[in-house]
């Protein structure tokens, strides 16, 4: 076809869509940039428009939906998960695709999701709803199912539905805080904790569930288009949040917005003004009485939050006024602690609720604090009612109270000891039975204890109870639980909280919703090898990371399929690191007794050799073989009267040295026409798996050989020596 017949054909299909589409403002192909003099995608009464805002004081540019017609442009939408742009930037509405944002470079940077393939065109609406249709006329994508930080009139929160704050007025990426439409009928505002979006407790709840009568519970949040705003109960009753009566009279605009500082507010706008004209706010959530920051202590100025830094803290980043505070000192506890380097100051009618880890009986203040100054975890004592309760950092939720505070502090700034406390979530037991719903639905089991899917306000996490822990075994399992805290990489699964009540002990993990490297990899359908490479280097970074780059080196001695996860992006993502230590000998098994797991155990576990970080390049190898070949490390097979069982490691040696990598892939296409890639990981796997652990590479090697940076050299037989695994 060329090149006139082809644009004769899209001019054709846009006369067509408009036709068909009076409204429609953008045709498939249609395109803004982001520059000081784009033009945006109006709506047909230029109320609303969509395309590029330059944020004030930065030359950067945010892809939004604004009041046009407002001064100050109020923007109202924004995509959450990649909101600030370069100059140059371009959005573009393709067929199959939708909004695609590319950054100047042209590298995706978001874009929307459709369940159709062919895409007709987009408008901007009257009601601040950007709309994309299809070629059936109907709907595959609006702006108002995913809404930022704001709500519109005629705009509709469903079940699990939430929007989001933003960082500041002029930080587009998410903030701290959280409005949610619970399933259980409750409307909530919670902040969550940035690095791993983890929702804490709730400081605004509408209470709306009725246990007793469950028709009574909240289903929906509604703006009408009227301007008010309420929570529509199951059996069509209204819960009223725009007070009767409030409503002023005359032609306004509405929003309702989750600000940066923690309060859901309704606003409105006069659409004729007359003179100097500003949003006023009709209505407000929390009340006067709630605080709602994160970390600082808060009381309420005028309507607005007003925070501020206990003495001995101050702010992470001065230019964010509300933001978390951070110690002026480093906590500390180390083996012999007996907190003679503390005093106390005494705080008037302050608390953090939420952050007790331990009640104790109390005769009077004083042996409260005495309590405190001896325990190395305590930041804060709280005497109430003969009652001390102690709170460790990270502290949350600030405000006013009446009760008698006293908050420890440094008598001199002293170095950091080698354990850190952890800023992790304290849970108790039965709020973990209350997550998992008794630990009713398992997601598998393993060497460490049993998993457990759960949800925790707004997140669904994986929750593992660990079996037996060592004896003795409290300090070993703070030690461990802050040496994984610490690690930071894409490779590994998020620690997101941990419980240590009583005998309990329990780690809350992120959940990944696809599942193990296993279910994945030994499937009836073979994966893509490019799927399957990728996860591999990333394993390898993830090991790395481990065994070089923590503060504390960390083995993990049970690298194996079921314990890599997968994320949405089927990223690999290593879990169980460091767990290894806290379970005694016959627990961290299998049926050998030792730590590992058969058929990828390193042979200096049944010889009484010191173990290293290269137990763990061992298992990798056997691992990376499976990946190469998707096979199982091993196989039982049966051939008429004879059965025994195929190890991976031998067969794949065996296909090395007889230069038949046909079989090791066995009818995979992708795979046989990257011949070169192939050798090098099915070479790096014989070199892992060397019963000489001075012959294996180190974890950092291995990447550099996988991803073709260090050549790699002809590998030995890897076992000159038999191995019994019985």
């Amino acid at each position: 076809m060329t090149r006139s017949h082809t644009n004769q054909l899209t001019m054709t299909r846009d006369l067509v869509n408009k036709r068909l589409h009076p409204t429609c403002s953008a045709s498939v192909g249609a395109s803004l940039t982001a520059t000081d003099d784009v033009k945006p995608w109006l709506s047909p009464s230029g109320d609303f428009a969509f395309g590029f805002q330059r944020i004030q004081g930065k030359d950067s540019f945010v892809l939004s939906v604004w009041y046009d017609k407002i001064p100050d442009k109020t923007i109202v939408w924004y995509p959450q998960t990649y909101a600030m742009v370069s100059r140059g930037s371009k959005v573009e509405l393709i067929n199959g695709c939708g909004l695609v944002l590319k950054d100047p470079q042209g590298r995706e940077v978001w874009y929307t999701s459709i369940s159709v393939s062919d895409v007709a065109c987009g408008f901007m609406n009257d009601t601040g709803n950007f709309v994309i249709l299809g070629n059936n006329s109907g709907k595959v994508w609006e702006s108002s199912n995913s809404p930022a930080d704001t709500i519109l009139p005629a705009q509709v929160l469903e079940a699990e539905g939430e929007i989001n704050s933003r960082k500041s007025k002029t930080d587009f990426s998410r903030g701290r805080f959280q409005l949610r439409m619970l399933q259980d009928g409750n409307l909530v505002l919670r902040p969550r904790d940035i690095s791993s979006n983890f929702s804490l407790y709730a400081y605004y709840t509408s209470d709306t569930y009725d246990a007793n009568n469950s028709t009574n519970s909240g289903h929906r949040l509604i703006f009408d288009s009227t301007g008010y705003m309420y929570i529509l109960r199951k059996n069509g009753q209204r819960f009223d949040l725009t007070p009767r009566g409030r409503l002023p009279s005359g032609d306004y605009y509405h929003r309702a917005t989750l600000d940066s500082d923690g309060l859901f507010t309704q606003y409105y706008y006069p659409k004729n003004p007359t003179g100097n004209a500003s949003w006023v706010d009709l209505w407000f959530v929390p009340s006067l009485n709630d605080s709602v920051n994160a970390r600082s202590v808060c009381s309420l100025d005028g309507n607005r939050p007003k925070c501020e830094c206990p003495e001995g803290f101050s702010l992470l980043d001065s230019s964010d006024l509300i933001g978390d505070c951070k110690p002026d000192f480093t906590p500390t506890c180390y083996e012999g602690y007996a907190g003679d380097q503390f005093d106390f100051i005494g705080l008037d009618n302050i608390d953090w609720p939420g952050s007790v880890y331990a009640n104790i009986l109390a005769n009077n203040e004083q042996s409260c604090n005495i309590s405190c100054k001896e325990d190395c975890l305590c930041a804060v004592a709280i005497f109430k009612d003969g009652e001390c309760r102690k709170k460790a950092l990270p502290l949350f939720n600030g405000r006013k109270v009446t009760d008698s505070v006293s908050k420890k502090k440094p008598k001199n700034p002293y170095p950091s000891s080698k354990v850190v406390e952890t800023n992790l979530p304290h849970f108790t037991y039965q709020e973990l039975v209350e997550a998992t719903n008794g630990f009713r639905d398992e997601l598998g089991r393993g060497a460490f204890g049993i998993v457990y899917k759960g949800v925790i306000g707004a997140n669904v996490v994986a929750v593992k109870k660990l079996d037996r822990v060592v004896q003795d075994g409290e300090k070993e399992f703070q030690t461990e639980v802050n040496a994984i805290a610490k690690t930071h990489h894409k490779n590994l699964v998020k620690l997101l909280g941990y419980c240590d009540d009583g005998e309990q002990r329990l780690l809350v993990y992120e959940y990944m919703n696809n599942d193990t490297l296993a279910a994945f990899l030994f499937r009836e359908m073979k994966p893509s090898w490019t799927q399957r490479s990728y996860i591999a280097v990333g394993i390898a970074k993830g090991l790395a990371y481990l065994h070089e780059a923590c503060s504390t080196q960390i083995i993990h001695c049970d690298i194996k399929p079921q314990n890599i996860l997968l994320d949405e992006y089927y990223n690999a993502r290593i879990s169980d690191f460091g767990l290894a230590k806290l379970l005694s000998m016959n627990q961290s098994r299998t049926n050998t007794g030792l730590r590992g797991t058969k058929g990828y155990v390193a042979p200096e576990w049944f010889r009484n050799a010191p173990v290293t970080v290269k137990v763990d390049v061992y298992s990798f190898g056997v691992l990376l073989l499976e990946i190469v070949s998707c096979r199982k490390s091993v196989k039982a097979y049966e051939s008429g009267d004879v059965y025994g069982v195929v190890i991976l490691t031998d067969w794949a040696w065996d296909c090395y040295q007889e230069k038949r990598l046909d079989a090791i892939v066995e009818d995979d296409s992708e795979a046989i026409d990257d011949v070169k890639k192939v050798t090098t990981f099915l070479k790096v796997g014989l070199w892992c798996v060397q019963e000489n652990p001075g012959l294996r590479p180190t974890m950092r090697e291995v990447v550099q050989m996988l991803e073709g940076v260090v050549e790699v050299k002809e590998p030995p037989c890897p076992f000159p020596f038999s191995v019994t695994y019985n």
